[in-house]
């Protein structure tokens, strides 16, 4: 089970809502597993107001941190993970079954240098292609092909249930894993892809109209490396000479 400490670093995201139901569902789920840190991207405003007015409404709600994009709700975190079935979805990412999570969750903390982000889309069609390319990796909630489709607040207690529920004892023979080493921030992973795109653009890699493409790709590139801040700066300063090399603009 997590302890309060490791709570507290659990970010939870909610990426445009618009029932304000589902919106304090997500509320009292998190209440009743123990997690208080919770973050809205672009709400739809009427709906947004009268989820934080109504009578009764936990702290954790009116305490939501509140953000117009994806980007910068995910600056200051180190392992971002998002939600959703494979029913109408190919991820470009690892894809992590739901009972699995809680021990990639574990070995994240074991970091212990930055906040862990968990997002979940809109009611309608849940994360978008763009969205996940934020993503370290998709967990897989188990829906039947026939429904997959989930109500927000139960996705997520469901999400959070797998999280603060006893971890199985460990055999007595097992022995303890070294820990992971840092990760960088989203912010940080975000700087390097702005210079790599720069570089790319200096050096004429492709035509402009692939120039979103390329980003997107790139994108779920830097996720997968798990760059650590000391690997990241080597790279940055890496591009930086080449950028200058070729006679882009010096950073």
């Amino acid at each position: 089970m997590l302890t309060p400490a490791q709570r507290d670093r659990l970010e939870i995201i909610l990426v445009s809502p618009r029932n304000p139901l589902n919106i304090g569902a997500v509320a009292r789920a998190m209440a009743n597993f123990g997690f208080s840190r919770l973050t809205v991207v672009a709400p739809y405003a009427p709906h947004w107001r009268e989820a934080k007015s109504a009578v009764g409404a936990p702290h954790l709600l009116t305490a939501a941190r509140e953000f117009p994009t994806l980007a910068e709700a995910l600056a200051d975190c180190t392992f971002v993970a998002g939600t959703g079935t494979l029913t109408h979805r190919k991820p470009e990412q690892p894809v992590v079954p739901l009972p699995a999570f809680a021990p990639l969750l574990e070995t994240e903390l074991a970091r212990d240098n930055g906040r862990i982000a968990l997002v979940f889309g809109p009611e309608k069609h849940g994360l978008t292609r763009d969205h996940l390319a934020f993503c370290h990796v998709l967990v897989e909630i188990p829906t039947d092909p026939r429904q997959p489709s989930m109500n927000l607040g139960q996705a997520v207690a469901v999400c959070l249930y797998e999280l603060a529920r006893p971890a199985p004892v460990p055999a007595l023979d097992s022995e303890p894993q070294q820990a992971p080493h840092p990760a960088a921030t989203s912010a940080q992973l975000d700087r390097l892809a702005d210079l790599v795109e720069q570089t790319m653009a200096a050096a004429r890699y492709s035509p402009r109209s692939m120039q979103q493409a390329n980003r997107h790709h790139l994108r779920l590139l830097l996720h997968r490396l798990a760059l650590s801040p000391s690997d990241l700066r080597r790279v940055l300063g890496l591009f930086r000479r080449i950028l200058w090399r070729i006679g882009g603009k010096t950073l």
